[in-house]
């Protein structure tokens, strides 16, 4: 079968809140990787240091990385009209459909998820995480970096077709993915000019746009232009709240 495995980076668990960090795939042919899409990108806000801990990935990594919006178009092309591979496929199949609802954009696919797989015919292991997979069949990952966690979610798949394929053919094959999320809206004009003028009055840390962790509020440097109009809410009321009106 062909199709793309992929895997992302977030710097967090909620598509709804969180942003992508890092993009990796591999284009299979024939069971064989034919091509490979690699890249960080720029979430607009400082990592959270168990993050940093999880994926060795810095925030100098992902400075001068392109936003999502920059780099959506290419990903989109490289994936084409292929069957989606993934661990646990959904969760980065909803952040990538997110970032491209947000830019008006169609992102719907049929994909088949190893984790599933492993859910139906390795109940008798302790994990079915794809680390400790990798370990048991010997497939070599650095664990937390989108491009190897692609590449070694395509080996896993390619073994457990051999192991059970025969046994159970419906689950080897794509299924719609189904992720329901509408477009957010850029913070405005009005909440940013109100968050600087917090930020002045509360004398913290404003380099232009760049809203520098705030104690008590976000241990995360944030980029007033790249959030959205929620998350700029959301960032007033917990200015408010620590600080006072």
């Amino acid at each position: 079968m062909n199709y793309v495995a992929f895997d992302i980076e977030t710097t967090g668990l909620s598509p709804k809140y969180e942003k992508i960090i890092e993009i990796g795939a591999v284009r299979v042919r024939d069971g064989k990787v034919q091509e490979t899409f690699s890249t960080f990108v720029n979430p607009g806000k400082g990592l959270p240091a168990r993050i940093v801990e999880l994926t060795g990935i810095h925030d100098a990594d992902v400075a001068d990385a392109p936003y999502i919006d920059e780099v959506l178009e290419t990903f989109l092309a490289f994936a084409g009209d292929d069957v989606l591979l993934g661990h646990n496929l959904l969760f980065d199949y909803s952040f990538m459909k997110k970032a491209a609802v947000n830019q008006k954009k169609t992102f719907e696919k049929s994909g088949i998820d190893t984790l599933r797989i492993a859910r139906r015919f390795l109940n008798d292991m302790e994990s079915r995480s794809l680390g400790f997979l990798c370990e048991h069949y010997h497939i070599f990952l650095e664990a937390h970096r989108a491009l190897n966690d692609a590449a070694a979610t395509h080996e896993l798949y390619q073994i457990l077709a051999r192991e059970y394929g025969n046994r159970e053919q419906d689950i080897f094959q794509p299924v719609p993915l189904v992720y329901n999320v509408k477009k957010e809206n850029p913070a405005t004009s009005r909440q940013i000019a109100y968050l600087k003028g917090l930020a002045e009055r509360y004398q913290l840390e404003c380099d232009g746009l760049i809203l520098a962790p705030v104690a008590a509020v976000t241990d995360e440097q944030i980029d007033l232009e790249t959030i959205s109009k929620n998350e700029a809410s959301r960032l007033i009321d917990r200015l408010l709240a620590a600080f006072g009106r």
